[in-house]
């Protein structure tokens, strides 16, 4: 009986140091816990990647699993990443960090000493993170609940952009829009807005209409480029996202985690209407934009 429980005993042993050697994706793993929602996350580790020339965006699988590369002195490190959410603010965060060249070395030291290859996946996984817990004081995002999108008519552009990039597009049409409001003689009638007719979330891609309200009247003229629409009223979740509207987006994600929490169907097509004008600059958590996720229609 001993003999044959040492001999499973060692058989295991085998096939876990054969796994941990051989088959295990990953030379080392890093664990920390942050304050935001995986889409934040995403995003953010999004942006600081594209900040940086040795770094390339490999693959997502979806908002809470994807992976980069990263050159560190003609070696390739890869990290994947998996967020697991905990509540409504704070997930935890694990990387995988792996350099395929030297795996096997790296899975025979790691256990026993602060290596090279540690302190360098460290210190990068350490820089994301400076920067995400830095990002996060940076905005606010407060739930309103379930409210009523006011309607509205309005002068629309319509535009198609890269996601991070929505409020760039906002801006390179901002002064043309209002100005043709003002030469045409239309009146104004409340703040910009935007409103997303499609998101790619797994492309970070968008297209929206860049609208000003207007008052309608008999007779609108036509202006090449910009086309008139009506705004129908409808039940919508609401949040306001204070921050620069480069970012306004972490208030979707907000959004869309409390409509899966609570069983409420979304279209996914986010409303932002913007109050506050970002040329006057100032302290951004004072600007004010209102987000709506409308609810979609029993007949959906």
């Amino acid at each position: 009986m001993g003999k044959k429980i040492a001999w499973i005993s060692g058989l295991v042993l085998v096939i876990g140091l054969v796994w941990y050697l051989f088959i295990k994706p990953s030379d080392y793993l890093i664990r920390f816990k942050v304050n935001a929602l995986p889409g934040t996350i995403n995003q953010t580790v999004k942006l600081w990647n594209k900040s940086l020339p040795n770094a390339q965006w490999k693959e997502q699988e979806n908002l809470s699993n994807f992976t980069y590369e990263m050159n560190h002195n003609d070696s390739i490190f890869i990290y994947r990443w998996q967020i697991d959410q905990i509540n409504d603010s704070i997930s935890k965060v694990k990387v995988y960090v792996s350099e395929p060249r030297n795996s096997l070395h790296h899975k025979l030291t790691v256990p026993f000493s602060k290596t090279p290859f540690v302190r360098r996946s460290e210190q990068t996984v350490k820089a994301v993170f400076e920067e995400l817990n830095d990002h996060i004081k940076r905005f606010k995002v407060t739930l309103v609940g379930e409210v009523e999108l006011p309607s509205t008519d309005c002068l629309c552009i319509a535009i198609k952009e890269h996601q991070q990039k929505k409020a760039s597009g906002m801006m390179r049409n901002y002064s043309y829009l209002s100005g043709v409001v003002a030469q045409n003689n239309l009146q104004a009638n409340g703040s910009p807005f935007v409103e997303v007719t499609d998101w790619q979330m797994e492309k970070d891609s968008i297209a929206f209409n860049f609208c000003n309200p207007i008052v309608k009247k008999d007779s609108m003229p036509e202006i090449k480029g910009l086309f008139y629409k009506q705004i129908e009223s409808k039940k919508a979740l609401k949040a306001i996202y204070n921050g620069n509207y480069i970012t306004s987006d972490r208030a979707w994600y907000q959004l869309l985690d409390h409509s899966e929490k609570n069983g409420i169907a979304v279209e996914n097509r986010p409303f932002e209407i913007f109050n506050s004008n970002p040329n006057f600059g100032g302290d951004e958590l004072q600007w004010e934009a209102e987000v709506f996720m409308p609810l979609r229609s029993a007949d959906e």
